[in-house]
């Protein structure tokens, strides 16, 4: 045959010439073509290039497979040894042979190969398939001639008949209407490794199977009474060594010239070799390479069937298992040592799954499911997670090493036809994730409530990024009240997030998630810099108002534990009022006590050169901490923020006297070190009242005013007093 589809494009190598001859000298023996062995390497060479530019293509497709699959059988490479040759040197050779192009990673270039195998066979048996058809369909047309010409020229019709009866390369069987069968070709008693004495004494009705298609058998009694004139089916039959012999069996009925029905033809093709073929590369594509169990997608396959409304599977249970630490052995002991690890886990699971409705399959790195159809009830799931955990509870001996293992265990469990498999996956991930944020080597049962909390926070950490470029944040500003007069002494900044989905977001739905994804740093930036120039702006209106030698209105900016520890602080502090152009004593930043527990002096050194050149440091929420009160003289505050829970007991009449005793102790400690006192969360003028007495300096709440845009705060303090 022409070679033109497969024509060389120069990249083609000596590798790939190395892996036609290899290839040659294996599949030779097993075709029936006029070539020489030297013409048919040189016949196969266009092929091994087309494979070899499929197995590194990007996209990569699997396409040339089949190509080269149906080529090979019109190169008339058909003997039932050939495919296994065929497959078998593709198997071994052609990523080694194939190093033209960049190499491919060891699992990539397997999988690739495995697929172009797949794709091979695919090509091979469909030709084979047409060919093997069209072979049947001139032995049905020679046969129907030879039985309607038998009269005319009986010698001469059964002469071909006899001709091509002999030597078809398929297997051939002549039954009477009964059963018995009257005569069978070389080819067919090969198939079964009977001689044909032995096969004529049987009967076609004895050959039933129990992997038979539901509906042969019905199929043959419409044919036999004379209902169908033939019929195609996949059909097994047993050996006498033990064995299965597949077949595809095309039968056919024969009719005399009064059109009654008098034979059964039978066409057979064998096909056990590729039906290995593809349930050996169907156990690769559904199966882990390491532990041997089910893999994702048979896990998926049977999830999605389980799920399904009509899939006769009343309620389901997942138990979704992710090793706690597993990182941690991988990058201490070695991948080696982990995948010893993964193997003894997936064999312990694997004994706790004792029922056929149990399904353990691994679907990632440390990723393992159990999957339970039609469970008695919620309690059969979570005594199968119980099991689990304590099957991992004993410690994993690997070269002499014990590895003790955790594992963090998601439940879902439910009626089939509600969730889909994405919402039932996305579940038990949630929840799985639920148990490890609790400590660990537990499990826990999904409940919607805390899903939705999952998936809103999960919404809202995806568009925290894009939030900020889009300009979705905005400020508002609370008031400073001075104790001693009732004046403004200045406003803290608090930044807020019109989400265009959610609406208005406080800071405490978002600046956890910021703070963990490392957005708190460009956030906190954006709100110094808009914070210090509104700042500006006051000090420019009080100017203009006259007021130029009152105290200038100090802006209060907070800041995050990430954002105290990041390397640009002193940097962008200083750039933001320089660029402004007011004084550092303008700015006060906050920091709470939490995140400055324990901090040695490199961590205090950027707040202290901070207050160095003149920035206010407040200690916010003091009081919820654990930090020792010696502490204060070290740290670089000028003022303590006392929390608002300490001071609610002064809100009554008569005041709490253990709140008005600590609220008094903290303020003279503070004075005596030079700080001021900042009270949050007054709410009352009795407690203003209170304050005010017990000395402190600056007092904020809604009792003197709620948070508001900058605009309106400018109205409330620029008119004249």
């Amino acid at each position: 045959m022409s070679s033109a589809p497969y024509e060389l494009t120069g990249t083609a190598t000596d590798g790939l010439r190395r892996f036609a001859t290899i290839w040659s000298r294996a599949v030779y023996p097993a075709t029936a073509t006029s070539m020489t062995r030297a013409e048919f390497e040189d016949h196969l060479y266009p092929l091994a290039v087309r494979l070899g530019e499929a197995l590194h293509a990007r996209p990569f497709s699997p396409a040339a497979g089949r190509e080269v699959g149906e080529a090979l059988v019109a190169a008339h490479c058909t003997d039932p040894e050939a495919l296994p040759q065929i497959l078998g040197v593709l198997e071994s050779y052609l990523v080694l042979y194939s190093t033209d192009r960049e190499p491919l990673p060891v699992d990539e270039g397997r999988a690739r190969c495995s697929r172009l195998q797949h794709a091979v066979a695919a090509g091979f048996a469909r030709a084979l398939r047409e060919r093997t058809r069209a072979e049947q369909e001139a032995l049905s047309r020679a046969a129907l001639a030879a039985q309607a010409a038998v009269e005319e020229a009986l010698h001469t019709s059964e002469t071909r008949f006899r001709a091509v009866f002999r030597d078809a390369t398929i297997g051939i069987g002549i039954a009477d209407m009964d059963g018995r069968i009257r005569d069978v070709n070389g080819a067919l008693a090969r198939m079964f490794g009977r001689s044909e004495e032995e096969l004529r004494r049987r009967n076609v009705n004895e050959w039933v199977h129990p992997s038979d298609a539901p509906d042969v058998w019905r199929m043959h009694r419409e044919l036999v009474r004379g209902e169908r004139d033939h019929f195609r089916v996949e059909k097994p039959y047993h050996r006498p060594d033990g064995t299965v012999l597949w077949t595809n069996l095309t039968v056919s009925l024969l009719r005399d010239a009064e059109g009654e029905p008098r034979y059964q033809l039978a066409l057979m093709e064998d096909i056990t070799e590729r039906r290995l073929l593809h349930l050996r590369l169907r156990y690769e594509a559904t199966h882990d390479e390491l532990t041997g169990l089910p893999n994702r997608t048979l896990f998926a396959e049977r999830l999605e069937r389980i799920l399904s409304a009509g899939g006769g599977t009343a309620r389901f249970g997942l138990c979704y298992l992710d090793i706690d630490g597993f990182k941690a052995v991988n990058d201490s002991l070695g991948h080696a040592v982990g995948d010893q690890l993964l193997i003894s886990v997936g064999e312990r699971l694997q004994s706790c799954a004792t029922s056929p409705d149990h399904l353990v399959a691994r679907i990632g790195g440390d990723e393992f499911v159990a999957l339970i159809a039609n469970p008695s009830g919620r309690e059969e799931v979570t005594e199968l997670a119980r099991q689990a955990l304590a099957a991992l509870a004993t410690p994993i001996t690997i070269d002499g090493r014990e590895l003790s293992v955790r594992a963090s265990i998601g439940i879902v469990e439910g009626p089939s036809g509600e969730l889909g498999p994405a919402e039932v996956m996305r579940s038990a991930d949630i929840t799985m994730y639920r148990a490890k944020d609790a400590g660990g080597n537990r499990y826990e049962l999904a409940d919607p409530v805390s899903d939705a909390r999952a998936i809103d926070r999960h919404s809202l950490t995806n568009h925290l990024p894009g939030a900020l470029e889009r300009d979705e944040f905005f400020l508002e500003y609370q008031p400073l009240i001075r104790m001693c007069d009732g004046t403004v002494d200045g406003a803290e900044a608090l930044v807020r997030w019109r989400h265009p989905v959610h609406g208005r977001l406080g800071p405490d739905r978002f600046i956890p998630l910021a703070e963990h994804t490392g957005l708190i740093v460009p956030l906190g930036r954006w709100v110094l810099e808009k914070a210090v120039h509104q700042a500006c702006l006051w000090h420019e209106q009080k100017a203009a108002g006259g007021s130029a030698r009152e105290r200038p209105l100090r802006v209060n900016v907070n800041l995050s534990p990430r954002q105290l520890h990041h390397p640009d602080l002193v940097q962008d502090t200083v750039a933001v009022l320089e660029a402004a152009g007011v004084a550092p004593s303008s700015l006060c930043l906050e920091v709470t006590e939490s995140a400055l527990i324990g901090a040695d002096e490199d961590e205090l050194k950027p707040l202290r050169q901070l207050a160095e050149l003149g920035v206010d440091i407040a200690l916010d929420d003091f009081g919820t901490g654990y930090s020792n009160l010696a502490n204060l003289r070290r740290l670089p505050a000028t003022t303590l923020k006392l929390d608002r829970s300490f001071t609610q007991g002064l809100q009554r009449h008569p005041a709490d006297p253990v709140d008005v005793t600590f609220v008094g102790g903290i303020v003279s400690l503070a004075h005596a070190l030079g700080l001021r006192v900042t009270v949050e969360g007054v709410e009352t003028e009795a407690q203003a009242a209170q304050l005010r007495e017990l000395g402190c300096d600056t007092a904020q709440g809604w009792y003197y005013a709620r948070p508001a845009p900058a605009e309106d705060l400018t109205r409330e303090w620029s008119a004249p007093a």
